[in-house]
């Protein structure tokens, strides 16, 4: 693997050369993005395969939508949701990644192929998370949360955004070894959109150098979030739809790889495939 900008590795994932591309498929009718365009199991394993030929590396299935105000799935829907995909994608040779907050879609999902677990509670929302993930020997993100989607938007309160991130963040991978985890496995992100406002989110991709030095690799998702839409309004404008949001995340994509992003994950692949290639040629010129 470059250690051009020291990306880091995480073991028991293949190793790229450049800031990998993660793919998203939501199994969901209510994702902020695509709620309901892969709700069937057929077209969501078409789909993360479409997303692998533009150039995605992994494919990210979750079957819980995580947008602002959203409620949960009882568990027996997200297992309906999920696992096919996961063994259908996972069949095919695809590198997996659950998006779950629950340790028995986790365990599922591991079973049926999944090679990444992603929660983005960070293991808070499932105390049995944790030792399922040690157990099962996979990777795990480790993102900052600070509470589910019904109540997020009112905890989006921060005196230095990217120094208490970065300290919740450093505490929760010291909670999580502690629970079994190998250091090695995990992988951290900043959890944009999640308890925080367009400026914190723009500081915080302002600062991804403060997240890495956390010493594990950086996952960013910024993928057609509300900052983008908050961004390209400008004043007193409606924000585009999330769809119209690609080009802007792909400039993310971009920023975060040129700061040393082990991956991004981005609902729309070929434009941030590109652009994390064009940014791996220009560390290749620099060096």
């Amino acid at each position: 693997m470059s250690t051009l900008r020291g990306r880091g590795e995480v073991q028991g994932l293949p190793e790229w050369d450049r800031c990998a591309v993660m793919g998203v498929v939501n199994v969901t009718p209510d994702s902020f993005s695509d709620g309901g365009r892969w709700f069937d199991t057929t077209a969501a394993v078409k789909h993360g395969l479409d997303l692998v030929a533009q150039g995605a590396d992994l494919v990210d299935v979750g079957g819980e939508s995580t947008r602002p105000g959203a409620t949960r799935v009882d568990e027996d829907e997200e297992l309906r949701r999920v696992v096919p995909v996961v063994r259908g994608l996972a069949s095919e040779g695809v590198t997996v990644s659950v998006d779950t907050m629950r340790a028995s879609v986790a365990h599922a999902a591991v079973e049926a192929g999944a090679a990444l677990v992603n929660d983005v509670s960070g293991g808070q929302a499932d105390p049995a998370m944790i030792p399922a993930v040690a157990a099962a020997q996979v990777p795990f993100v480790v993102m900052h949360w600070r509470g589910f989607s019904d109540t997020m938007n009112s905890l989006a309160v921060y005196d230095d955004v990217v120094a208490e991130v970065v300290a919740e963040v450093h505490a929760r991978v010291e909670a999580v070894v502690a629970g079994g985890i190998a250091p090695e496995r995990l992988i951290v992100d900043p959890g944009l959109g999640f308890a925080k406002r367009a400026e914190h989110d723009l500081a915080l991709v302002a600062h991804l150098r403060d997240l890495r030095a956390l010493g594990r690799p950086l996952l960013v998702a910024a993928s057609r979030k509300r900052f983008l839409g908050r961004v390209l309004a400008g004043d007193g404008h409606a924000p585009p739809p999330a769809r119209e949001r690609d080009a802007a995340t792909a400039a993310v994509s971009a920023i975060a790889a040129h700061e040393g992003a082990w991956a991004v994950r981005v609902h729309e692949v070929r434009a941030t495939a590109d652009a994390v290639r064009v940014a791996r040629a220009v560390e290749g010129a620099a060096s």
